[in-house]
C-alpha cells in the first residue's frame, strides 16, 4: 500500500477554491440501504438469482423512499394503505427501519448543510458558487435532505429538470446560474447552486411521451433506474439520458481548476471507474477518494485498474486519515459521509 499522507489544510483550501464536483455512493446510505450482498440471499441463508436480488433491492428503495416525505403517523398511514404486510405485522421491524431511514437523512442533511455553507464562503470572483453532486444512488435522500434545508438556507437546488406541472430532465438545463441582483441593479449576486445529476436514475424519474424523463416529486410505480446487472456501463451508455448525465460528469471533470470528492463508491461500475480514470490524465484536477474501511485501498485500486496511484489521485483509508489528524476526526475505523462532513468544516481563519 502507496504511503500517502493526506494534507486537511491542502484538502480544505482545494474545496474553497476549485470547481467542486461530489461522486456519493451507495454506502452513503447504508444501513437504510443495505449494500447489495444483503439481498443475494433469502431469508433462510439460500442464494437467490442475480434477478430475484436485484428486483428485492429495488422494492427496499421503492420503500425507504415513499417513506422519506413524512413523519411516523403518514408512514404508518402509508403503509396501511399500502397493505405493507411485513411492516404492519412486526412493530420492530417499522422502528427498525423508521430509525435507519432518519439517521441516515440526518447525516446527508449535516453534510449538505455544510456544503451549502462552503459555497457561501467560496468567492464567487474567483470559482463558482456551485457544486455538482453525481450520485449512482435511486433513493431520494439528498432530494429531501436538500428540501428540508430550503427552510431555513437560501440556495438553487437544481435537478436537471424544466417545467413545473411537467418537469422534463434535460441535461443542457444544468448550465445555469442564478444571482441576485440589486435594486438598482447595480450589483450581481451568485446565489448558492447545487446540482444532483443521477447517471443511473431515480425512484421518482417516470418515462413520459417521446422518450422523455419525467422528474416527480413522488416516488413512482415504475421508476426509470438502471439496474446493477454487471452491465450498468453498457445500460448506461446505450440510453440516451443516462449517457448525457455522465456526459455532465466527464465534462465536469475535464475543467481546470476542480476537485472530485468520492464517498461510499467503490467503482465496481466499470463505465465510471473508466471515466476516473481517463480524468486523471487532466493535471488540474485533483481526486479524493475516501474509504469506508482500510481494506477497501486494495478493492479501489483494482476496480480502477491501478497499477501506481499518480500525484493528482489520494485514496485515503480511515487509520491514516485519523492517525493524522487525531484534533479534527474521529473515525471509529471507518469513514463515511459523516466524517466527510467533519472535514467540510471550514474555520475563518482557513478562509483567508
Amino acid at each position: 500500500m502507496e504511503n500517502i499522507i493526506f494534507n486537511v489544510e491542502q484538502f480544505k483550501r482545494n474545496i474553497l477554491t476549485k470547481k467542486l464536483n461530489i461522486l456519493i455512493g451507495s454506502g452513503a446510505s447504508y444501513p437504510a440501504i443495505p449494500l447489495m450482498s444483503y439481498f443475494t440471499k433469502d431469508e433462510n441463508g439460500i442464494s437467490v438469482p442475480k434477478d430475484i436480488a436485484n428486483k428485492n433491492l429495488e422494492n427496499h428503495i421503492w420503500r425507504v423512499s415513499s417513506f422519506l416525505p413524512f413523519n411516523h403517523n403518514d408512514r404508518i398511514k402509508c403503509s396501511s394503505e399500502n397493505k405493507d404486510i411485513k411492516t404492519l405485522c412486526s412493530a420492530d421491524y417499522l422502528t427498525t427501519f423508521e430509525d435507519n431511514i432518519d439517521s441516515v437523512l440526518e447525516r446527508y442533511e449535516k453534510f449538505l448543510e455544510k456544503v451549502i455553507t462552503l459555497l457561501y464562503t467560496s468567492n464567487s470572483r474567483t470559482v463558482s458558487k456551485s457544486v455538482n453532486i453525481f450520485t449512482t444512488n435511486y433513493d431520494l435522500f439528498i432530494e429531501r435532505a436538500l428540501d428540508l434545508l430550503m427552510k431555513n438556507d437560501n440556495f438553487i437546488f437544481n435537478d436537471g429538470s424544466n417545467g413545473y406541472f411537467y418537469k422534463v430532465l434535460d441535461s443542457s438545463n444544468y448550465n445555469k446560474s442564478v444571482a441576485y441582483r440589486g435594486l438598482n441593479e447595480n450589483y450581481l449576486n451568485e446565489l448558492p447552486s447545487i446540482s444532483l445529476i443521477k447517471p443511473h436514475g431515480s425512484m421518482n424519474w417516470e418515462k413520459g411521451e417521446n422518450n422523455q424523463i419525467l422528474i416527480r416529486p413522488y416516488v413512482v410505480n415504475q421508476p426509470v433506474v438502471v439496474k446493477p446487472t454487471g452491465l450498468e456501463g453498457q445500460e448506461t451508455y446505450l440510453n440516451n439520458h443516462f449517457h448525457d448525465m455522465l456526459r455532465v460528469f466527464q465534462l465536469e471533470l475535464d475543467k481546470p481548476q476542480s476537485v472530485l470528492i468520492v464517498v461510499g463508491f467503490s467503482f465496481q461500475d466499470d463505465h465510471i471507474a473508466k471515466m476516473v480514470r481517463r480524468s486523471l490524465k487532466n493535471p488540474e484536477l485533483m481526486i479524493y477518494i475516501f474509504c469506508y474501511s482500510d481494506s477497501d485501498f486494495e478493492v479501489i485500486k483494482n476496480n480502477l485498474s491501478l497499477d501506481n496511484i499518480p500525484r493528482n489521485l489520494q485514496i485515503v483509508i480511515p487509520t491514516a486519515l485519523e492517525s493524522e489528524n487525531k484534533n479534527i476526526l474521529n473515525t471509529s475505523g471507518n469513514f463515511d459521509i459523516s466524517s466527510l462532513t467533519e472535514l467540510f468544516i471550514i474555520e475563518d481563519e482557513e478562509v483567508k
